[in-house]
């Protein structure tokens, strides 16, 4: 019994643990209180009968004889077995096992045992005490009533480096420097007397034995007492909190400096701005160089080391020395200067000890440095968006310390915030010029037109320097038709915005003209053409490489005939949803990119139904051109088969599921919803070459407004009828087709199947003719003319709401 632990947490203690003793042959010859309270039996019942027999249940009876046997080999047995109540009931108790030696009466066995509970609780709170001392990476102290040690844990020991047997009867803070052991004296002489814990006490732990390295612990210190009240001491949990420290004080340094650094969008400026920061913060001495394209705002070209220019530079006090070669002077770099393999590779570098002869050293003069005292020095990127604008150097001369790599880390992290606003400053004039001309190039709102209902989306790609070159346009042709274009101009930036500019003028200009789209697109290659043979023949040979990558889609709805004219260059094809909700992609000729020149395209034809999605879109919607192009069309096609209904949802729904929320590329999305002009809105007539053929017209004509309600129309719309139609009867010799359009204006249009361009001309008062087209001018709104493969249309607009003439 000696070898029972005392402690009142102790489960297996005598006054709180069921004893009972067993002589060789498993009898109970002892019983006490406790062991008839968890079991039930008196100790009459039991004493004098086999345990096995009035304590174990028969199921169990196999794990309870293999323990026995165990405990008969070890001398002793300690673990949970399920024994039976006096009521039945089966009771998990905890036991332990010793054997007791009787001399020459044999051997009998001495059992304690205790709900299993308690005892698995009372190991956890025996692992967690034995974990503090041996395996916690907190530390720990324990002072007595006298602030002497009494004992540390293992992290004491890894943190101090003392061994922790030596912390034993110490004065408190023994090893620290006087400063430092006064300050942890006092704390636990507080804590001692006023019972009030401190919680994560900031305190400097210098050791005696290590003055010059700075540490910083995190002390919790909390008063120790019995169950009677007397102070037993006072227990402390220390952390080393020197690494957390250290970076506490980088980030107040980062966030001190970090509203100094780019105050304005001026590269020399942010340059100078660098320099003091890091003087004397980091570095004794500091020089900013910048290459020579980013002091102009150019792009820098990728992997080139110099020429550079010494923007920025500070040193310590005025005796000091600068940096070698002042401000606003090129710099150039021996090819085995640190600072040209930076540049070159975008790499830093940090050499803690200069070797005595790395000022004279071959190749270095162009990097030497600021005295001769300088012992450390440190390179570093200049580096923002994947390009590297410049070069950083630091020295130190007058701290002795040398530079470490957390020096390194920070002067890199201040060298980045310090490109991304040079490079800011660099791209900002090219942004705002370039947002300028885009912004006013592409369409503001969408004319205003019955044969479709459109919804636009335009998302500029969230990476990349400038704006691109992706345009959409919605222009209204006659006869109540429409064209819809999308192109793409590869490239970014002012040249890829102004391309697009042109581009999209072109187009309506030969949308004006009502061509074909296969017309319109070649007529496209040769502007391309003409502008990449300009810029070649300045030199400008990137930016003809951004023109020759331009690709058009050109479509023409005509809600009359629910006829679709389709033609690309190089263009993803469009996209149809039936009103039955079937999706196809049209299967069209690719035909080549814009700019090839020589090589034909061709137009389709294809018949839309009323409430058909058209849907036109760049490349930026179906993924960037090295992703399979065939996974993003069927994307596509999966979010244009569940129309949202209102088109705006529907387009919206689309960005959604196919475009990320910051676009690598940009993004253009057309969706149009096709209506057909109800029949009775059209009227049409062919009328022989003949010259009753323009009275015929007008009967005509009168009958159609009538029926309409355009009476007030009539007398003009007469007169425009009549003299186009004698005009097919005198120069065209064939027959006349007559149609008539009521939609948001009133369309009158005369076809032949003559080639022969009408033209207007001012009569003279002898001429007899020659007055038909004036006249027509001047009653209608608009006019023209447009060819097809069979002939032209001459078509007019009259406003519904005019008066007669």
């Amino acid at each position: 019994m000696t070898e029972l632990s005392e402690s009142h947490d102790d489960p297996f203690a005598p006054h709180l643990a069921a004893l009972v003793v067993l002589d060789d042959r498993g009898v109970v010859v002892g019983w006490n209180r406790r062991a008839q309270e968890l079991l039930g039996h008196p100790d009459t019942a039991v004493i004098g009968r086999p345990a096995f027999e009035v304590l174990v249940d028969p199921p169990d009876l196999p794990a309870v004889t293999e323990a026995a046997a165990k405990c008969r080999r070890a001398g002793g047995w300690f673990g949970v077995l399920t024994l039976r109540h006096r009521d039945g009931q089966l009771v998990e108790l905890g036991l332990r096992a010793h054997e007791l030696s009787r001399g020459d009466r044999g051997r009998e066995w001495f059992l304690a045992g205790a709900p299993a509970g308690d005892v698995l609780e009372w190991q956890r709170d025996r692992a967690v005490l034995d974990g503090l001392y041996r395996q916690c990476p907190i530390g720990l102290v324990i002072h007595g009533p006298d602030q002497r040690i009494l004992r540390v844990n293992r992290a004491i020991e890894r943190f101090s480096g003392v061994p922790a047997a030596d912390f034993r009867g110490l004065s408190t803070g023994r090893f620290l420097l006087a400063d430092d052991a006064r300050k942890a004296v006092d704390r636990v002489r507080q804590v001692m007397q006023t019972g009030r814990p401190l919680v994560y006490s900031e305190q400097f732990v210098r050791l005696e034995q290590d003055p010059a390295r700075e540490r910083v612990a995190l002390v919790s210190s909390f008063r120790m007492e019995d169950p009677s009240g007397r102070v037993l001491g006072v227990a402390e949990m220390i952390e080393d909190i020197t690494e957390r420290h250290r970076a506490q004080r980088r980030l107040a340094l980062l966030d001190q400096v970090g509203s100094r650094i780019g105050t304005t969008l001026d590269v020399a400026e942010t340059a100078r701005e660098l320099a003091e920061v890091m003087v004397p913060h980091l570095a004794d001495h500091a020089s900013v160089d910048l290459l020579q394209a980013v002091t102009r705002g150019e792009e820098p070209t990728r992997a080139v080391a110099g020429p550079v220019v010494r923007l920025g530079t500070c040193s310590v006090g005025a005796q000091q020395p600068g940096p070698p070669h002042p401000e606003g002077h090129p710099v150039e770099f021996g090819p085995d200067a640190p600072q040209a393999g930076c540049l070159a590779e975008g790499r830093p570098l940090l050499e803690p000890v200069l070797p005595p002869d790395w000022v004279s050293a071959a190749g270095r003069q162009g990097a030497q440095a600021p005295d001769l005292g300088a012992h450390s020095l440190i390179v570093v990127p200049l580096a923002a968006r994947g390009l590297v604008l410049g070069v950083m150097t630091l020295w130190r001369s007058r701290r002795p310390d040398a530079f470490e790599t957390d020096d390194l880390t920070l002067a890199q992290e201040l060298a980045s915030r310090a490109a991304v606003a040079i490079d800011n400053a660099r791209r900002f004039t090219q942004q705002q010029t370039a947002f300028t001309l885009q912004s006013s190039l592409l369409p503001r709102t969408v004319p205003d037109q019955s044969a479709v209902e459109v919804a636009l989306r335009y998302l500029p790609a969230s990476a990349g320097p400038g704006l691109g070159g992706d345009w959409f346009d919605v222009i209204p042709l006659s006869g109540a038709r429409v064209a819809l274009v999308v192109g793409d101009v590869v490239g970014r930036g002012i040249h890829a915005a102004a391309t697009m500019g042109r581009l999209r003028t072109a187009v309506h200009t030969l949308a004006s003209l009502d061509l074909e789209p296969d017309e319109v697109l070649s007529r496209l290659d040769d502007l391309v053409d003409l502008l990449a043979a300009e810029h070649e023949a300045v030199g400008e040979r990137s930016v003809g490489e951004q023109v020759v990558g331009a690709t058009c889609l050109y479509a023409v709805y005509d809600p009359v005939s629910g006829r679709c004219s389709v033609a690309r260059a190089g263009h993803p094809p469009p996209v149809v949803t039936a009103p039955d909700g079937q999706v196809a992609v049209l299967d069209l000729p690719a035909g080549p990119p814009l700019g090839l020149g020589g090589l034909p395209f061709e137009t389709r034809d294809i018949e839309l139904a009323e409430g058909s999605l058209l849907c036109l879109y760049t490349n930026g919607i179906i993924g960037e051109r090295h992703i399979d192009a065939d996974a993003g069309l069927t994307k596509l096609c999966a979010a244009l088969a569940r129309p949202a209904g209102a088109l705006e949802r529907t387009c919206q729904a689309v960005i959604d599921a196919l475009v990320p929320s910051r676009p690598s590329d940009d993004v253009v999305l057309l969706i149009a919803r096709t209506h057909m002009l109800p029949p009775a809105n059209v009227a049409s007539w062919c009328l022989p070459p003949e010259p009753a053929s323009a009275g015929r017209a007008r009967t005509l004509i009168s009958a159609k407004l009538t029926e309409w309600g355009l009476e007030h129309l009539a007398f003009t719309t007469e007169l425009i009828a009549s003299e186009l139609v004698t005009n097919v009867y005198r120069y065209a010799g064939g027959p006349a087709t007559l149609r008539l359009i009521r939609e948001q204006c009133l369309v009158c249009e005369v076809s032949d199947t003559s080639h022969t361009s009408p033209h207007l001309r001012h009569a003279r008062t002898t001429d007899e003719g020659g007055r038909g087209l004036f006249l027509v001018a001047q009653m209608t709104e608009r006019w023209g003319t447009r060819y097809t493969r069979e002939g032209k249309t001459v078509w007019t607009e009259q406003p519904l709401t005019g008066t007669p003439v």
